[in-house]
């Protein structure tokens, strides 16, 4: 998820299409703070781990 909302964020603003890069940049806030939350071992949706 972290990685899609780079590529977006740097297609938005390379091609100044401004929702990529809304779109991009909310991926890659969600996908910290699910990485934050992970790292710091606490369930995410109920599950502690995701495999």
């Amino acid at each position: 998820m972290i990685i899609l909302g780079v590529i977006l964020v740097v297609l938005g603003w390379l091609l100044g299409i401004s929702i990529l890069y809304t779109i991009g940049a909310i991926l890659l806030v969600i996908g910290l703070v699910l990485l934050l939350l992970g790292a710091v071992g606490r369930p995410v949706g109920g599950r502690r781990y995701w495999f």
